[in-house]
């Protein structure tokens, strides 16, 4: 396998801020060719467009498991006949994301949040300050349950569940941010070890 990616000799331009903005990502291993790709690891995309980027044609290179991670990551944040409203569930992911030190998909999850929220100051408050940003109850019960879930080991219990209640959320609106956190958790891991955000090109 060729490990030097197709744009390395490129010059990459990480952003040192948290931003909404959006952000291109390089990947530290070769991805498939988008032309290279065959009709199993085309069907692992689940969204045809998902061909165009470099991070899902690196993931493709296990069709199974990119699959059932996508399907996964499109139940937690678009079946929301139930539960959570997107915004928070967004929310859960960029606060997650935030406190992980992803800026990819912390910008990518902030912008969804702001824009289902429509409160972009809040959640430029949240990347500016990170855990420490004052959100008003409901969305510090949030950020909260994202932080003490996300430790390493987790400590979220009991004293977290209790505030999320508090805050007015019932258990099918806890087990959505509880599903969002944890699958970000994880994802922000696997993106961080295979490659890097860049600025997008003016």
């Amino acid at each position: 396998m060729n490990t030097k990616p197709s744009n390395s000799t490129k010059e990459i331009k990480r952003p040192n801020v948290f931003t909404r903005d959006n952000l291109d990502w390089i990947a530290w291993i070769e991805p498939v060719a988008e032309e290279s790709l065959s009709e199993r690891q085309r069907d692992s995309l689940v969204e045809p467009a998902r061909a165009k980027s470099d991070y899902f044609r690196l993931l493709a290179r296990d069709p199974d498991i990119l699959e059932a991670r996508t399907r996964t990551d499109k139940d937690i944040f678009y079946n929301t006949v139930d539960g959570l409203p997107r915004a928070e569930r967004e929310l859960a992911a960029a606060a997650t994301s935030r406190f992980n030190g992803c800026i990819y998909c912390a910008s990518v999850h902030a912008r969804h949040a702001a824009v289902y929220s429509k409160k972009p100051a809040d959640v430029d408050e949240l990347l500016d300050k990170g855990i420490s940003a004052d959100l008003g109850e409901r969305w510090n019960a949030i950020v909260k349950a994202a932080t003490t879930l996300s430790q390493t080991p987790p400590v979220f219990g009991k004293t977290e569940i209790d505030a999320l209640r508090a805050a007015g959320l019932d258990d099918d609106e806890i087990f959505d941010v509880i599903h969002a956190v944890s699958f970000f958790n994880w994802a922000n891991r696997l993106m961080l070890s295979l490659g890097e955000p860049e600025l997008q090109q003016k």
